[in-house]
């Protein structure tokens, strides 16, 4: 008898014991949870970054994506009267809004040469942008509008994109703003594409459509990582290949056209009608000092 109530005491000390346990370990995952939530189990982080709708991102960005209308006149000539001619030739693009005084940012390819260009907001107001200033050579343009405040997008950092990174593109896809497609980062880096002289282009198979170019590439967090800009077109049954201008060369080019109207870069230039050739740099010359700076040699 006394046995067995000996044996009863230490069973009822030991479910006491594992009860204890159970609540501080769940007291203390409860504090981890809303406290560092960055010490959780990676498969949770990643579940977090996998949410089942990305309706949060795309209401954060989405007001700041407006729709390009623009006006050409194009030359033509008829069969029968062979005085050139002129039509106008109107399309559809996007632009971004980075800078809630007015700046968007958009294509060089949507506004060249265009005699009429009209944005459209998100909330249906129209506006007739000046051009600040447009870079051919990253395919970059600068807009103004005076509107008073207006809503900007998050400019994120396209540097630490990974292939397979979810992306969503927002544009005006043939007339139908505010469309927005889904994808993954294809490739990053992506260069020799021959569509510009600076290329390093995120590739997504995010689908990109007349109309999307000059829209936002946007992650998961509704943080702008690039400009929609091309897809590939090699032949009828190409899908799923587009291209964007990563956000970190968005910036610098912006910067620039916002300060001087185009971009300065420094360029020597060693052929025919370039600044060396001009200064009368021939072959064989020796270059002793650049600037007045003598010319160090590391040997």
């Amino acid at each position: 008898m006394i046995l067995k109530v000996i044996l009863l005491s230490g069973a009822k000390s030991a479910l006491l014991f594992v009860l204890q346990s159970i609540i501080v370990g769940l007291a203390v995952a409860f504090l981890v949870v809303i406290f560092r939530p960055d010490l959780l189990p990676e498969l949770t982080a990643n579940s977090r970054l996998a949410p089942a709708s990305y309706a949060d991102a795309v209401d954060i960005s989405a007001p700041a994506v407006v729709s390009v209308y623009t006006k050409r006149l194009v030359e033509y000539s008829s069969s029968a009267d062979e005085r050139p001619r002129f039509r106008i030739e109107s399309s559809a693009g996007s632009a971004v809004v980075i800078d809630p005084d007015g700046y968007l940012v958009t294509n060089f390819h949507v506004v060249n040469a265009v005699a009429e260009i009209n944005v459209q907001f998100s909330d249906g107001r129209f506006a007739e942008p000046e051009v600040i200033g447009v870079d051919a050579e990253t395919d970059l343009a600068l807009l103004k509008v005076n509107m008073g405040p207006i809503p900007a997008i998050a400019l994120g950092n396209s540097g630490q994109l990974r292939v397979s990174d979810v992306v969503l593109a927002i544009g005006n896809p043939y007339g139908l703003s505010k469309s927005v497609t889904l994808g993954i980062v294809s490739a990053t880096g992506r260069g020799e594409i021959d569509l510009n002289t600076f290329e390093s282009y995120i590739q997504t198979d995010a689908a990109i459509n007349a109309g999307n170019s000059g829209g936002a590439l946007i992650n998961v967090h509704g943080e702008l990582i690039g400009i929609n800009t091309a897809v590939l077109q090699q032949d009828p049954g190409t899908e799923g290949i587009s291209f964007a201008i990563p956000v970190d060369l968005v910036r610098g080019v912006i910067e620039e056209l916002k300060q001087h109207g185009r971009v300065v870069r420094g360029w020597m230039g060693f052929e025919p009608d370039s600044p060396a050739a001009t200064a009368g740099l021939e072959r064989g010359d020796v270059i002793l000092a650049i600037n007045g700076d003598p010319i160090v040699s590391q040997r």
